[in-house]
């Protein structure tokens, strides 16, 4: 029997196949139907020669190469087109069964789902909390996504919107009352979707700009995280009644949810991004967010119907309404004469007006999201106090929460530049043209003095100047014109030590944007540690940079309140997952050492990509992996690439990540009544782990002679490079090398060829090592005993099944001769990590315990594997032209979008 064959669906997940049965079988119809019967022959013939292929019929190698090479470009694009929608399907279909299981768990009354917020506030009762003591909790927790651009990932609107109506509807199926007739014609309604998306072009034909990725994140925030909101609340609302008896009227819920973005603001690498990008995208949230509002109010001015004959209305209220009688007089129209007067109705379509007069920038509009607020209130205040308890105040509550959420600013616009541009601003400045190498200690005596005498520019400003005081003065114009939260804070990455946040402090006073009282800079300024070096003197730049007095009384005028930005992404690439993920460990452990010392309060903004190897992974396993007291009510982690719609592209999805999120902050906040770990006598390990491998990464990534030449033959990185997709280039300008390469896009290229080398390589000569070094014992301990062990070796045991060699040497044979032992040499290290973890695990195969992400393994092989062999044809086809033959290049990007829907990862 083959490993496909032995594959078996629990009870649990049969609607789960039931729906990739059917989705598979009308993708199957379309093709036929937009392409004919030659298309589906070929797709099947394909399928079937790799489900051979994978059984071990060493004839279905040979015929995979033969079927798939020198097909014709709009032919293999088809065929690869074809296979990426049937992982479209699947993966829907996959997320609505995320949200089917919740809602069994949701209609049991016995168990509430692990990891919800039922789960929570029943862990927190069994450990002695009060109801107090929980709604203390929540009073301190924050959870605060930002969403961030992503250079290789960007969907189409029109294909999420598509999706959404595609999940949509297989939820409609659930319904066990629908009649025959009702399930053929649903069935048609999906079908329609499934046939416009294979009509719809996967990609732009022009690069993506700012505009287009603020567009992406917008999506996002006000189609599908602005509607589930609420719904967070109400359901905190409901197992507090449950759990601890709490009438859900009892006490308002304090406010949890922040949502922050990058796009339109992130400086750092990209010159189109600049003030005016900034105006832009402050303009452009307050405007969908406003436009939002008001097609709710109205949507309530059509419900709230009630005549004042038969129920009153707070005098606040009725006097409101005569007050905007008189500034928006055309709201009173929505009441027919022959109808008794509808005070709730003609005052939330005046409300509607004024947000109306509000978006197009007219006299009568609203100054600040506050105004909106207070009327909201009125009608909350109103129909609480005149029987409108279940006629109207759910409603408005759920209004009244998405405003407080996200006023008339939708999300925080965080603003983001290197120290290199600020380096040359202050040397021009100065007029020092050698201050870029001064070292750093005159540099901050310098920058001390020039601030505390708050001298300016001595030396005129190139346009790289001018536009960087322009973003100073762009922020305090912002929070003046769209609120106080609309701009965040100034993240400063490359940072070296104290000297790169006073240079920035005084750019700030160059512009002229200090406060008039207190005399300090209106700014939060964020130190980003992301290379290897700047982690493991993270702890030290800050006490440093706490320690002088100008950057002090600027702490001072801010609350005492110093927020930084750690994230593993670039050194992982410099020396590999182990020493990156150690790396953010001990930098974050030091920083709250520091910060204690210091007496200021610290938030740690976590920077994630979508891989493990950039940080991903489940938001609990973060938190669960942290030092102890680096989380302290505030969770704040970037979102960006797959992830994004992996946890927000359906609503119930949302909340679901949101639940998730809410429980391990909170259990961490509480205090767990585990057994406590003894975290110091495991460091040892991980030292151990991480030295070795670190070694064994950097010998072969910037060690051997001709890696680079390794690597851009074996992955489709100049694919890569030429895509379309994120204003950001690919590489860092003023580099050469894999040096230059950003880290997502370096992840990307491994993950495409099935090498995934980011993610684990150097872990079985750092495990071998340290066992050789302590005893296995130790490293057994490690993993059983320590969660950030456990959690590492977790998620590089995934990126090991992500790993294929079978596939991974098709693309090595693009390499020439003399370069194989390059390949030999992975694949031995390959072998080593994955004995070793197999052994730590006690298992017999790569996630013996996680059955479901096996079979989904086994499952994706057969509609993978043809994409595979087809984009390796294409490269080495495209490469023979000089890379210039555009239907190639075509057939490239598809095949690039394909294998990232059914890996469903980019970097």
């Amino acid at each position: 029997m083959s490993d496909r064959q032995k594959i078996k669906f629990p009870a649990k997940d049969s609607a789960l196949r039931d729906d990739v049965h059917t989705l598979g079988s009308l993708v199957g119809e379309i093709l036929r139907d937009q392409g004919g019967d030659r298309l589906l022959e070929v797709v099947e013939g394909d399928r079937v020669a790799s489900i051979r292929r994978r059984e071990g019929d060493p004839q279905a190698a040979v015929e995979m190469v033969v079927r798939t090479s020198d097909r014709p470009a709009d032919e293999a694009r088809d065929l690869i087109r074809a296979f990426s929608a049937w992982f479209q399907v699947v993966n829907l279909a996959e997320k609505v069964h995320r949200v089917r299981r919740r809602r069994t768990y949701d209609a049991r009354s016995d168990r509430p789902q692990p990891g919800g917020i039922g789960d929570c506030l029943f862990r927190l009762k069994a450990a002695g909390l009060s109801v107090d003591a929980v709604l203390e909790l929540l009073a301190g927790l924050t959870i605060y996504p930002v969403f961030t651009a992503h250079p290789t990932e960007s969907t189409r609107r029109t294909t999420l919107r598509n999706h959404q109506r595609i999940a949509e509807l297989l939820l409609e199926r659930l319904d066990p009352s629908m009649t025959l007739t009702e399930r053929r014609a649903l069935t048609e309604r999906i079908r329609f979707e499934l046939t416009t998306g294979w009509q719809t072009q996967e990609y732009p034909r022009e690069s993506l700009t700012v505009a287009d990725e603020r567009e992406h994140a917008l999506f996002y925030l006000a189609e599908v995280i602005y509607r589930i909101v609420p719904v967070l609340y109400e359901e905190v609302e409901v197992w507090l009644e449950r759990v601890y008896g709490l009438e859900r009227a009892a006490r308002p819920l304090p406010g949890v949810l922040r949502f922050g973005s990058w796009v339109g603001g992130d400086m750092d690498g990209n010159p189109d991004v600049h003030a005016k990008t900034i105006r832009e995208t402050l303009h452009r949230q307050q405007r969908v967010i406003i436009s939002t509002y008001y097609e709710e109010c109205l949507e309530l001015a059509n419900k709230l119907t009630q005549s004042a004959s038969r129920v009153g209305v707070t005098g606040g209220l009725d006097q409101r309404i005569d007050e905007y009688s008189l500034i928006v007089a055309p709201a009173h129209a929505i009441t027919p004469a022959r109808h008794d007067r509808m005070p709730y109705r003609v005052f939330l379509a005046q409300v509607a007006a004024r947000l109306r007069a509000t978006y197009d920038g007219r006299p009568n509009g609203y100054d600040d999201a506050a105004g909106f607020l207070r009327d909201l209130e009125l009608v909350e205040k109103s129909l609480r106090e005149n029987r409108g308890l279940h006629a109207g105040l759910f409603l408005v509550k759920r209004l009244l929460r998405r405003a407080r959420t996200f006023g008339f600013h939708l999300a925080t616009l965080d603003i983001r530049q290197h120290v290199d541009v600020h380096d040359h601003v202050v040397g021009q400045g100065l007029g020092d043209a050698s201050w870029a190498t001064r070292p750093g200690a005159e540099r901050v005596r310098i920058l001390a003095e020039a601030i505390d005498r708050d001298r300016g520019p001595v030396g005129a400003l190139d346009a790289v100047g001018r536009r960087s005081l322009a973003v100073f003065e762009t922020i305090l114009q912002g929070r003046a014109k769209y609120g106080e939260r609309a701009v965040g804070d100034y993240i400063v990455s490359g940072v070296r030590g104290p000297e790169d946040l006073l240079s920035t402090l005084l750019l700030a006073r160059w512009a002229n944007i200090t406060d008039k009282d207190t005399g300090q800079v209106p700014l939060d300024l964020v130190p980003e540690f992301e290379g290897h070096q700047a982690l493991e003197r993270a702890g030290d730049i800050l006490r440093e940079t706490c320690a002088e007095p100008m950057y002090l009384a600027h702490l001072e005028s801010r609350g005492r309140r110093q927020t930084v930005l750690t994230g593993q992404s670039e050194c992982n690439k410099e020396c590999g997952i182990a020493a990156a993920r150690f790396a953010v460990y001990q930098s974050q452990a030091s920083l709250v050492g520091a910060a204690g010392h210091a007496g200021v309060e610290l938030e740690i903004l976590h920077g994630r990509g979508g891989t493990a190897s950039r940080g991903g992974g489940p938001i609990e396993m973060l938190v669960q992996s942290s030092p102890p007291g680096s989380i302290r009510g505030t969770l704040r982690a970037t979102e960006q690439g797959e992830v994004v719609n992996n946890n927000y592209g359906l609503h119930w999805i949302a909340l679901r990540t949101f639940e998730q999120a809410m429980h391990a902050v909170m259990r961490a906040m509480a205090g767990r009544k585990d057994a406590p770990v003894d975290v110091a006598a495991h460091l040892e390990v991980m030292t151990h782990v991480t030295a070795a491998s670190r070694d064994c990464y950097r010998a072969l990534v910037f060690g051997t002679p001709r890696f680079e030449d390794y690597f851009r033959a074996v992955t489709p990185v100049d694919v890569i490079e030429r895509m379309q997709i994120g204003s950001r280039p690919a590489s860092r300008p003023g580099m050469t090398g894999i040096e230059a390469l950003r880290p997502v896009c370096w992840v990307f290229a491994w993950t495409q060829s099935r090498h995934t080398l980011p993610g684990w390589y150097g872990i079985g000569s750092g495990l071998e090592q340290a066992a050789a070094a302590l005893g296995p014992a130790r490293l057994a301990q490690a993993w059983s005993a320590w969660p950030f062990f456990t959690h590492f070796i977790n998620d590089v045991e995934m990126q090991l099944l992500r790993t294929d060699f079978s596939i991974a040497s098709l693309y090595d044979d693009l390499a020439p001769a003399a370069l194989a032992p390059l390949a030999e040499r992975i694949r031995a290290e390959y072998e080593l990590s994955s004995r070793w973890i197999v052994w730590l695990k006690g298992e017999v195969d790569l996630l013996d315990d996680e059955p479901r992400m096996q079979r989904s393994a086994l499952l994706r092989s057969p509609y993978l594997d043809p994409m595979h062999y087809m984009q390796v044809d294409l490269l080495r086809r495209w490469r023979a032209t000089d890379r210039r033959d555009p239907a190639l290049f075509a057939a490239l990007l598809a095949s690039i979008s394909g294998i990232a829907q059914g890996l469903q990862a980019t970097g």
